[in-house]
C-alpha cells in the first residue's frame, strides 16, 4: 500500500520562498509519475507541476519560472520548491502519485500574506 506525507506548508510573505516535500512509503514511487496539486478556497483543485519517472516536467503558465518540481528516488521523496510567491498561491497543497492506482497524500496549506 502507497501512502503520501505532505510537510513543509506554512505562512509566508509575499515574495517569499517555500519548499514542500511529500514522502512516499511503498516500493512504486521511482517507477511512478508524481504531481502537486493545488485547491484554494471555493476553487477547483488545480496541477501546478509534475513529473515524470524519467525526470521531464511540465508547469501550468501560472507557476512557470516561479516553482520548481524535483524528485530523489532514493529517499522516496518528492519536492516542489517555489519562490517570488503571491496571495494567489494561497492554497491547500496535496502530492499525487500517478501509476497503476493514483494515491493523494492528505495536504498542506500555504498561506501567502500580502
Amino acid at each position: 500500500q502507497v501512502q503520501l506525507v505532505e510537510s513543509g506548508g506554512g505562512l509566508v510573505q509575499a515574495g517569499g520562498s517555500l519548499r514542500l516535500s511529500c514522502a512516499a512509503s511503498g516500493s512504486i514511487f521511482s517507477i511512478s509519475a508524481m504531481a502537486w496539486y493545488r485547491q484554494a478556497p471555493g476553487k477547483q483543485r488545480e496541477l501546478v507541476a509534475i513529473i515524470t519517472s524519467t525526470g521531464s516536467t511540465n508547469y501550468p503558465d501560472s507557476v512557470k519560472g516561479r516553482f520548481t518540481i524535483s524528485r530523489d528516488n532514493a529517499k522516496n521523496t518528492l519536492y516542489l520548491q517555489m519562490s517570488s510567491l503571491k496571495p494567489e498561491d494561497t492554497a491547500v497543497y496535496y502530492c499525487n502519485l500517478k501509476s497503476y492506482l493514483e494515491v493523494w497524500g492528505q495536504g498542506t496549506l500555504v498561506t501567502v500574506s500580502s
